[in-house]
């Protein structure tokens, strides 16, 4: 099986003024992804409506007593009732309308690409800014009736609120312009696309995580140092790993990346060195975030695995959509056409050994299941031959057996299929490159049973 051994070019190699790659902490990488979460914006309205009660009792001595007059401030409190009760039903309005579009990607695409729905910034900040001014407008009216402000603080109040409702207006335009595309076939493609290259791109400046790449299994003798749950590798926290390996004088094999699946038992990581005492292994363990789902962030194999169930679902007999099938091979080429030049690997984790990325499976994941869900078409058989062949004269060092293999077994399985002899022959004309098909007759062109029709 040909193995990736792919490693930063020139452009990427250490020097006196470039940093190697970048790896975060599982703190940094929580707080990150609390930090998507939608309660997060919300709560910052609520920090408003307290900072503009704090902020009045400052400013109050400082304004005239005909300022509220002036201001119109003194309508405060109206505006603040018509602000909570519209916004409570335009919140709950919008996030009926989310609601659909994640059942619809769901059903049209695949489940998986909802969670990038859900992280939409564009959605996430606008259902937070509308209920946000809600509990904004909730809280202003408890602290007028609770009579925090006086008539000069009120207009404090009321130049924040003219604030709050400029965002409200700002977030109503983007919303309006973000329902043309939001939960569409082609919006959820670019999205998957787009977190797909994300996880390439730091894949390519870092594809060993900034450890040594592993070779095979690790070396015998070691200690295992075993799961406590079952679930997916989401973040390998490389920092505090190589910190832990270099104060107990250790070599950490690990034997999962991001992505991998691990049972409750199974190791994780391999330890070379004096055996690891309780503290150290929880510290392996602890710096291993091990989730019920994959996620997209330095996982180059899931975006593609989802393109892949989304042109699978396009193939199904209840949706026959093959043009979305054909969007979705040229979105993998696309997105597997980039490689950096050849280099001397960047190690910044002396201590850490990480599996490499294996190419077999990777185009596996992304090409077979088209493979085989879109046998008897031939407008899919045809951009996925030429797919094959653009990879292979992009990179034949990488692609060239992995393609190969796919290219025939898509050829036998379109020949499986019944394809007629004439889009059998186009086939086989394009797959030519990968050699001959286990069907093809001793002269060198395919038997009459492969050939199908």
């Amino acid at each position: 099986m040909l193995t990736w051994r792919l490693s930063p070019g020139p452009a990427e190699q250490p020097n006196a003024t470039r940093k190697g790659p970048r790896m975060i902490s599982r703190h940094i990488w929580n707080l990150r992804n609390a930090l998507r979460k939608i309660w997060v914006r919300v709560v910052a309205f609520a920090v408003l409506a307290v900072a503009s009660v704090v902020l009045a009792q400052l400013l109050s001595p400082l304004l005239p007593d005909w300022a509220a007059t002036r201001t119109g401030a003194a309508s405060v409190d109206r505006i603040l009732n018509l602000m909570a009760s519209s916004m409570l039903a335009v919140t709950t309005f919008s996030l009926s309308i989310a609601v659909s579009a994640f059942a619809a990607a769901a059903q049209n695409a695949t489940p998986r690409a909802i969670a990038l729905l859900q992280q939409d910034p564009i959605t996430q900040n606008v259902l937070a800014t509308f209920l946000g001014a809600f509990l904004f407008s909730l809280l202003g009216l408890i602290a007028l009736g609770a009579e925090l402000y006086d008539t000069a603080g009120r207009v404090v109040l009321f130049f924040v609120t003219i604030v709050v409702t400029g965002f409200v207006i700002l977030a109503l335009m983007r919303w309006i312009g973000h329902l043309m595309s939001f939960g569409r076939m082609g919006n959820t493609l670019d999205r998957v696309e787009t977190a797909a290259a994300r996880a390439l791109a730091a894949w390519r400046r870092a594809p060993h995580l900034g450890g040594h790449p592993a070779n095979g299994a690790a070396p015998g003798g070691g200690t295992d140092v075993t799961a406590r749950r079952s679930g997916y590798v989401q973040h390998l926290d490389m920092p505090s790993l190589n910190a832990l390996a270099e104060k107990a004088d250790l070599q950490i094999h690990l034997a999962l990346r991001p992505g991998g699946f691990v049972a409750a038992g199974q190791p994780l990581a391999t330890v070379q060195g004096t055996p690891p005492d309780s503290a150290s292994r929880q510290g392996i363990r602890d710096a291993v975030t091990i989730g019920t789902d994959r996620v997209f962030e330095e996982d180059p194999r899931f975006g593609l695995i989802v393109l892949s169930e989304i042109a699978s679902r396009a193939l199904s007999p209840a949706v026959n959509d093959p043009g979305t099938a054909i969007s979705v091979i040229g979105r993998i080429v696309r997105l597997l056409s980039e490689w950096p030049d050849r280099g001397a690997p960047d190690i910044r984790f002396a201590r850490l050994h990480v599996p490499q990325i294996d190419a077999q499976d990777l185009l596996t994941d992304a090409l077979r299941p088209i493979a085989r869900d879109g046998a008897g078409t031939i407008e899919v058989q045809m951009r996925l031959q030429k797919a094959l062949a653009s990879l292979n004269r992009t990179a034949p060092e990488m692609f060239a057996g992995p393609g190969a293999r796919i290219a025939r077994d898509a050829l036998a399985r379109a020949a499986r299929a019944g394809l007629g002899r004439d889009e059998m022959d186009t086939l086989a004309a394009l797959a030519d490159w990968a050699g001959p098909d286990p069907g093809t007759d001793s002269s060198g062109g395919m038997s009459d049973g492969a050939k199908g029709g």
